[in-house]
């Protein structure tokens, strides 16, 4: 809150990617160099566009994601987020993250990086094994990752993350934590840790169909998750949502009983709090209507050339849906809702709305509830979506 304004988080989507990967299923498009220039001309035309209807709104996060945002060239991001900073008046102390792939920067790009104004650095990590990383579809190997990371440190990052997947298949527990203890040797400020979704039309889900790869195994995948929860938390890292860590030193996040390092632009997603996505197939959420802009490359740059919306849909969700979505979301984070913030929000007790569902999952060991509000219990991390879908009617 800035002045008595609620602050925003701003999302860019960078739907560019060197090569896909083979468990993709996000909105992204390989070898497309030729559209790079055209598309950030239309981002900066967009941001402008957008800061009419967000006038009201501070933005004190900005979120650069993909595809592979660093195959831009680091003058392109920085246009992106001076951008933010005129069009829509990010403050000068926001949060800033590009996502990056280890294969696609060098120290000169990511030094450059830094002088653009970005503070907070995504790697795209997975694996520190390379027959994982060759099966995953990745174009990096683990020493290339590693090198990616001490070119970030000396480049002046302070603030890095690292993503990485487990439950690949045919990867034994001790490789995974192999590739933890090597990682933890890092000290990278922020983890965040996602079981391998086999999505349909993938190259993986074909593979796995065919016969020539064995499906994730969900007892497996639940011992990987438990193994990172106790080496994590042993080496100094808090877990503040289902997949994320952060590490416990410094203040915590202002505003925030959470650790320092925790990310603040994610955290108004699960929050369910406002932010503003621009760019191919970006969402938006003003706090009453969601909006969803194109998922073709060439429509999203003609309508935005020709001044017009790349908005293609958009929905008002009712109170329930609302009350549902805020209790999905909240409940990935390890502080859960509370009943005074549900109240505020909604005018309304939780329990008013959702006792069945409160007693019964208190009951099977999944939700724990007192005098602050629910969470998930560490059994309930487990089971996370048997327990979100509940809160959706």
């Amino acid at each position: 809150m800035v002045d008595g304004l609620p602050c925003a988080g701003i999302y860019v989507h960078i739907p560019f990617c060197q090569a896909k990967c083979a468990y993709c299923d996000f909105i992204s498009y390989p070898h497309c160099e030729h559209v790079f220039g055209p598309y950030v001309d239309a981002l900066v035309s967009e941001l402008y566009q957008r800061a009419r209807d967000w006038s009201g709104c501070c933005f004190d996060t900005l979120f650069i994601g993909g595809g592979t945002p660093t195959l831009l060239s680091p003058a392109d991001i920085g246009r992106v987020v001076d951008a933010c900073r005129d069009a829509l008046g990010l403050s000068a102390d926001a949060e800033v993250t590009v996502e990056g792939n280890p294969g696609t920067v060098d120290l000169a790009e990511l030094r450059a990086l830094r002088r653009a104004g970005v503070n907070r650095l995504s790697l795209g990590v997975q694996s520190l094994h390379d027959d994982e990383l060759a099966l995953l579809g990745r174009i990096h190997t683990a020493a290339e990752a590693v090198q990616a990371y001490e070119w970030a440190r000396s480049a002046g990052f302070e603030n890095i993350n690292l993503d990485l997947i487990f439950g690949v298949p045919n990867q034994p527990l001790a490789a995974w934590q192999a590739t933890l203890e090597r990682t933890l040797a890092l000290c990278p400020e922020h983890l965040s840790l996602y079981s391998l979704i086999v999505e349909e039309g993938t190259p993986l889900a074909e593979r796995i169909t065919c016969g020539r790869l064995p499906a994730p195994e969900d007892d497996l995948a639940a011992d990987m998750y438990e193994l990172a929860e106790a080496l994590l938390d042993e080496a100094g890292y808090g877990q503040y949502e289902i997949s994320n860590w952060a590490r416990r030193d410094g203040q915590a996040t202002a505003g925030l009983t959470l650790p320092a390092y925790a990310c603040r632009h994610n955290i108004k997603y699960w929050r369910n709090e406002p932010y503003l996505g621009v760019g191919v197939a970006a969402h938006s959420y003003d706090g009453q209507s969601r909006y969803a802009n194109t998922a073709d490359v060439g429509m999203y740059i003609a309508r935005i050339q020709a001044g017009q919306s790349a908005m293609e849909s958009s929905e008002q969700p009712t109170t329930e849906q609302q009350m549902g979505e805020t209790m999905m979301l909240g409940l990935r984070m390890n502080q859960g809702v509370t009943w005074e913030g549900f109240r505020r929000r909604f005018n309304v007790d939780m329990r008013a709305v959702y006792r069945e569902e409160i007693d019964e999952f208190v009951e099977l060991g999944l939700l724990a509830a007192d005098e602050q509000g629910v969470r998930l219990t560490p059994r309930g991390r487990l089971l996370g979506n048997q327990v979100f879908a509940a809160f959706l009617r």
